[in-house]
């Protein structure tokens, strides 16, 4: 008798250092949504045309950005994440010209008197608060 109730004690005590089949790891997998011109070409046209969506009094996102921003000197990509901040992805860049940039410049200049560009420091679709 005091052979099989040793024998039954340490059958159960076993199941006490076996895994749990019931607390399984779960996954570690984050999501984002990503810019509508993620994996594509990050080209001035591109960035106009995120530009035209942009709503500056609505909160940030990778969907609702200022493609034109500049923070700590650096640009956004395709989902409006600044270069060391999480999911940064380098976005895909067009050739360039010398007469494509002065077309470019001059679409600058014309866009910093824009009051929608100029609402930016401080706005909440914006990342410089200042």
């Amino acid at each position: 008798m005091f052979k099989s109730l040793a024998i039954i004690a340490l059958a159960t005590s076993a199941t006490a250092f076996a895994p749990a089949m019931h607390n399984a790891r779960a996954s570690t997998a984050v999501f984002i949504q990503l810019g509508e011109y993620d994996d594509q070409l990050w080209c001035n046209e591109a960035k106009k045309d995120v530009y035209a969506k942009w709503n500056p009094a609505a909160a940030r996102s990778t969907l609702n950005f200022n493609p034109f921003e500049t923070f700590d000197g650096n640009s956004p990509d395709a989902s409006g994440i600044f270069p060391g901040e999480p999911f940064y992805k380098d976005p895909i860049r067009p050739d360039v010209s010398y007469a494509l940039m002065l077309v470019e410049k001059a679409e600058i200049e014309a866009r910093s008197t824009d009051p929608k560009f100029m609402s930016c420091p401080g706005a909440a679709g914006c990342k410089n608060t200042k």
